[in-house]
């Protein structure tokens, strides 16, 4: 694996001071090298609460630490999303919406939603350094996982990574989130929370292919925050079974 696309990837999906930057093309040829920002970000945040007991401080903790890490900039793909979702009109409308710098009130409502979700979930978690590890490496799954299969509707940062994009970077992507099975989660916990990853970005699809014709970088940010609050609700539910 090219360590520069993994600087290039880091670079795109962190604000960790990497030195100088590096071509986004060297990450997009190997686009299926997503999960690994997963283990990043989710091992700092896991990092952060390792001497702490599970508790709202901890989990508060570590879902702040994967939002700032990323730069809040998938957070910002779903409120514009959620604008979006709230907004009457046609499609014109709602790619106007989009584009719109401003959030409203359906992306607030969109935004507060997820994130309560996530800290709720977090807190029925016995384990939230596998949790978080585990959701952010999924969510970069489905990421890579819609990125492949989403068809930009107009230019854009997924215009440009989706053209260097094979069908085939769907495995590897997804193989690469076999190490998770090295931490103490259960066969079944991870194949849930596989299967989250998977059927998330697949309705996102289907839904952005319905309403606005294609996929944009917005969606596959959303895909990202929704699915890790998926993940970590199939993992609390999954330890009352």
């Amino acid at each position: 694996m090219c360590l520069t696309a993994i600087v290039s990837l880091l670079q795109f999906t962190t604000i960790l001071p990497l030195g100088r930057s590096v071509d986004l093309a060297h990450f997009a040829r190997r686009l299926y090298i997503y999960p690994v920002a997963g283990y990043v970000i989710g091992g700092i945040a896991a990092m952060l609460v390792f001497p702490l007991p599970s508790s709202p401080h901890a989990a508060a903790i570590a879902l702040s630490t994967v939002l700032v890490l990323s730069g809040f900039h998938h957070l910002d793909g779903l409120l514009d999303f959620g604008d979006m979702m709230m907004v009457h009109g046609g499609r014109e409308r709602r790619m106007a919406i989009l584009a719109d710098p401003h959030v409203g009130a359906g992306g607030f409502g969109w935004g507060m939603t997820i994130i309560l979700i996530s800290f709720g979930a977090l807190l029925s978690i016995p384990s939230i350094i596998v949790a978080i590890i585990t959701a952010e490496v999924m969510a970069k799954a489905a990421m890579a996982c819609i990125s492949v299969l989403g068809r930009p509707f107009r230019e854009g940062m997924h215009h440009f990574l989706h053209k260097y994009t094979k069908k085939w970077f769907l495995l590897p992507a997804y193989f690469l989130t076999l190490p998770l099975l090295l931490l103490p989660i259960s066969a079944i916990g991870y194949a849930i929370t596989l299967l989250a990853s998977i059927l998330v970005p697949l309705l996102m699809l289907s839904l952005s292919n319905r309403i606005l014709g294609g996929v944009n970088g917005d969606v596959v940010g959303a895909t990202n925050e929704i699915t890790r609050a998926v993940v970590l609700v199939a993992l609390a539910a999954h330890q009352y079974f």
